[in-house]
């Protein structure tokens, strides 16, 4: 038998599963060049997240990252994550976006993508394919493993021959959630090998922990590449453990020949790694087997758990994990895996939090409902889909064939700000976040987020309090935090009761502290009243915190109870916020990019 062959996740799926995508370039980089004497197949390093994560919070050009890790991995094959038609954002894209990214993400260094559809419809693959086979790159299609009433082997077999008719150079099964078991591995693999020509790959976290005895049994019958990720970052909502897999098959006749020593010493450098960014760790990216029910894939259950800390409501988390189920059944069933994981886990997060099933509905699940990402695995709750979209029409085509050129058209509405393609391609990706980033590097003010200091010498964090009592000339006041919003560059809000009732407080950059000798922390507290709390029928409030990223009426405007009037984002999915009553609009107390909380009247209807 072969040796096997070892795709490393550590540049990308490991971090994005257990602290939220936030690894930096500048840690990268150093242990680049051991990185790249191990002799792995392919090292995962851009795609998936990282993109978004590198805009939105770390302030950094992905195409930059991409070109630097290019240079400093000449002897190894970087891999990527693509989204077929969703490339890298939560929307469809033209064809002709599609062929662009491709064609810029292996020119600044991907060797290898990996094209998955989180439909599973092979129909929005395939001029991702195409374009990767255009460019002289390694095309892999790949399945989104999942169980339902409606998956089985024969439609993953199916879809594998599909992908290898389309002229995909390997397959991969992508396991997100950790839901392989040995036995089913052995059978799926068993039935893959017989029905392609062509390399398969297994691609599983190990949430369950399972991961490993389904790598075993996946070489045991003919997979010869596993993904796996350096010790450090390993096990839980990622992978099984690089240099554990190494040495399991040491001396056997699957042997990989990968230095177990030098994995070692890289992995104490990511040990180290690991601990600057310790404000992004989750409880609940360890072994979970309720994986098994609720399907939650790795790369999103520390971004949930992050998500609803920042909103103040991490303890809806176990009733989150209990919706999700249920809003995946009335979807039809669809992979949870990137944009679909989004798009069931805000449904469900909207859902838990207002206390009221679909009374918000996000954008994208109705266009999901509408059939704009493809058709759904089964069949769909025609309740809620009736809840959601009325009598709209519901396509049946591929839903990029409904789409226009947009190359020329994002180019001309980012207009200046955008030097290259690549800058195009970012702003295509996330409009809101991706404009401000543009906008902050021509300013010469990209600042990424603040790292929490380091942790004590034993180990153990200096978490800031979230309830405490605070004295003043005299007089105690108890103090609860119970949200915050957005940071930008000079300051952030956060949402308090003071004796009960509720406050914003915004904690502002001291900027004119002197440099030489200042503390980086320092900040003061100013207390913010901008907007009227919500206590009219008339005025318009959101469900969760977010961030104002349309205003669809103006001042002196009639609106209809159930009209839309704002579009607000939370967890980077986008929803309506509709007239709670008819009237006029007297007020609007929101502009675009403005953070909001529950409580407060957006706009004021009369």
């Amino acid at each position: 038998m072969p040796k096997v062959e070892i795709t490393d996740t550590i540049l990308r799926d490991a971090h994005q599963c257990l602290i939220a995508t936030r690894m930096r370039t500048e840690d990268m980089l150093p242990i680049c060049a051991k990185l790249d004497a191990v002799g792995f197949w392919s090292l995962e390093a851009w795609g998936g997240a990282t993109f978004d994560a590198c805009v939105r919070f770390l302030k950094e050009d992905p195409w930059e990252r991409l070109r630097q890790l290019r240079k400093a991995l000449p002897n190894t094959q970087i891999q990527m994550l693509l989204r077929g038609q969703n490339l890298l954002g939560y929307r469809h894209y033209s064809d002709d976006v599609v062929r662009a990214f491709v064609k810029h993400a292996a020119s600044n260094g991907v060797d290898v993508f990996r094209i998955f559809d989180a439909m599973n419809d092979s129909r929005n693959l395939k001029v991702a394919i195409e374009a990767t086979r255009e460019q002289g790159k390694h095309a892999q299609g790949t399945i989104c493993y999942t169980t339902s009433p409606v998956h089985n082997i024969e439609t993953f077999t199916d879809m594998a021959q599909q992908l290898q008719d389309m002229g995909c150079d390997s397959i991969a099964i992508k396991d997100m959630a950790g839901l392989l078991t040995p036995t089913a591995t052995e059978e799926l693999v068993k039935n893959l090998i017989k029905a392609i020509d062509i390399p398969l790959h297994l691609h599983s976290h190990a949430t369950s922990g399972m991961a490993d005895m389904c790598q075993l049994k996946a070489i045991e019958n003919g997979c010869l590449h596993i993904d796996t990720a350096i010790s450090a970052f390993s096990n839980g909502a990622s992978h099984p453990p690089t240099e554990t897999m190494v040495a399991a098959l040491r001396d056997t006749e699957s042997d990989t020949g990968l230095d177990l020593e030098l994995l070692q010493d890289i992995g104490m450098y990511f040990h180290e790694v690991r601990k600057k960014y310790h404000q992004f760790e989750s409880e609940f990216a360890g072994l979970d087997t309720r994986v098994q029910v609720n399907q939650v894939p790795g790369g999103m259950i520390s971004n949930l758990y992050s998500q609803l800390r920042e909103q103040g409501a991490l303890h809806h988390m176990n009733d989150v994990l209990e919706e999700i189920p249920k809003v995946r059944a009335d979807l039809g069933y669809p992979p949870l895996v990137t944009p679909t994981s989004q798009i069931v886990g805000t449904q469900a997060v909207l859902n838990v939090l207002t206390g009221d099933r679909y009374k918000t509905i996000t954008n994208e699940v109705k266009l999901y409902l509408q059939g704009r990402y493809g058709k759904a695995p089964g069949e769909i709750n025609t309740l809620v889909r009736q809840q959601a979209i009325g009598n709209e029409d519901v396509i049946d085509c591929r839903p990029a064939d409904l789409l226009d050129n947009e190359m020329d058209k994002l180019s001309m509405e980012i207009g200046e700000l955008a030097k290259t393609d690549e800058d195009v391609l970012i702003y295509a990706m996330f409009p809101e976040i991706g404009k401000e980033f543009l906008q902050q590097r021509h300013d010469n003010k990209l600042v990424p987020e603040t790292l929490e200091p380091p942790l004590s010498s034993n180990g153990q964090e200096h978490p800031a309090p979230v309830e405490f009592n605070v004295t003043m000339h005299g007089e105690t006041y108890h103090i609860k935090v119970t949200g915050t919003g957005h940071k930008n560059l000079e300051c952030r809000p956060f949402y308090v009761t003071v004796d009960g009732m509720p406050e914003e407080i915004v904690l502002e950059t001291l900027d004119e502290l002197p440099a030489e000798g200042a503390d980086a922390g320092q900040t003061r507290l100013a207390k913010h009243s901008k907007r009227p709390r919500a206590t009219k029928p008339g005025d318009v409030t959101t469900s969760m915190p977010g961030t104002i990223v349309d205003i669809i009426v103006a001042e002196g405007d009639s609106v209809k109870a159930g009209d839309p009037v704002l579009v607000t984002e939370a967890m980077k999915m986008e929803t309506e916020i509709q007239a709670p009553i008819a009237g006029k609009v007297s007020a609007i107390h929101v502009e675009k990019g403005d953070s909001v909380n529950p409580d407060e009247a957006l706009i004021e209807l009369e």
